[in-house]
C-alpha cells in the first residue's frame, strides 16, 4: 500500500435487494493525482461514487480517507475532511442568485448547519462568508454573474457555478461526476480548461463518458463495468486493452485492431 493515498475503497460492494451495483471493488487515489473512470451506462460508476463520499454506505468493504476509516461518516462529515463531488445532473437553485447558492452551499456544511433551516439565516451575508463565495466565483470564471438569477445562466456557467459550490468547501479530494455531460462543444472546452486550473491544487478524479475529452488530462484510467472494476492504468494502454474495446465497442471493434 501507498503512503501517498489520499482516498482508498477496500472491497467495496454495494447491493440493493438481488442487485449488485458495485462489487467488490479496490481503488486507490493518490494525493495530487487526477485519475479518470469510464464505463458503459449502468456500470456502477456513479455508484462508487455515492459510497465514496458517504451518499451511500456499502454492503461490504470500507472507506478510507488519510489511511483513517470514514465507512460509517455521513456525507456532509466527509465534506467536512475534504471529500467533495458534483452530480451529473447540475444541483443548484434556479430561484436564488449565484451567489445566494454559493453562501447556502457554504452554510449547510458548517458545524450545526443541518439543523433543520438553520443554515438558511445563520449569518447568511456575513463578510466572511460572501469573501469567501466571490473568490470561489472569482476562480471559475463567473464572478461578474454574482447577482444574476441562477435561472438565467447557460447550462455551461450553470456547471461552473457548481465547481465553484464544490471548491468552496475548500476540497482535498473533488469528485466530478460527468462535468461535461450536456455542453456543447465550445463549452467543453471552456470547462475542460477549467478543471485544468482546479486540479493544479485539488486531487480529482473524473467519470466522463466524452473518452476523447479526458485522455490528455488524467494520468490514470479505471474503467467499470457491471460493477467490477475491469481494467486501471496509463489512459491510452487501457483503452486499447481488448477487453475494454468489447465492452465499448463490441467485438467487431477486437476483431479490426487484431
Amino acid at each position: 500500500m501507498s503512503d501517498d493515498a489520499i482516498l482508498r475503497a477496500v472491497g467495496v460492494s454495494k447491493r440493493f435487494g438481488a442487485f449488485s451495483a458495485v462489487t467488490d471493488v479496490d481503488y486507490v487515489l493518490r494525493e495530487g493525482e487526477v485519475a479518470g473512470i469510464i464505463g458503459p451506462n449502468g456500470a456502477g460508476k456513479s455508484t462508487f461514487f455515492n459510497l465514496m463520499t458517504g451518499l451511500y454506505a456499502p454492503t461490504q468493504g470500507r472507506i478510507e480517507f488519510r489511511g483513517r476509516d470514514v465507512t460509517r461518516l455521513d456525507a456532509h462529515q466527509r465534506v467536512a475532511l475534504g471529500i467533495v463531488r458534483t452530480f451529473q445532473l447540475v444541483s443548484v437553485f434556479g430561484s436564488l442568485s449565484v451567489i445566494e447558492n454559493l453562501i447556502l452551499s457554504v452554510l449547510r456544511f458548517r458545524e450545526g448547519a443541518m439543523k433543520p433551516w438553520r443554515f438558511l439565516f445563520a449569518k447568511a451575508h456575513s463578510v466572511e462568508v460572501e469573501d469567501a463565495c466571490l473568490a470561489a466565483l472569482q476562480r471559475v470564471g463567473i464572478a461578474h454573474l454574482a447577482s444574476a438569477p441562477t435561472s438565467t445562466l447557460s447550462y455551461g456557467d450553470k456547471r461552473r457555478l457548481e465547481i465553484a459550490m464544490s471548491l468552496s468547501l475548500n476540497p482535498r479530494v473533488l469528485l466530478l461526476d460527468e462535468p461535461l455531460a450536456g455542453l456543447g462543444d465550445g463549452e467543453i472546452t471552456e470547462v475542460l480548461e477549467l478543471v485544468r486550473e482546479v486540479c493544479k491544487s485539488v486531487t480529482l478524479v473524473i467519470i466522463e463518458h466524452k473518452i476523447s475529452r479526458i485522455v490528455d488530462l488524467v494520468g490514470r484510467l479505471s474503467v467499470m463495468c457491471e460493477g467490477r472494476l475491469l481494467a486501471d492504468g496509463d489512459p491510452r494502454r487501457v483503452l486499447e486493452d481488448p477487453e475494454v474495446r468489447r465492452v465499448y465497442w463490441g467485438d467487431k471493434a477486437v476483431a479490426a485492431a487484431s
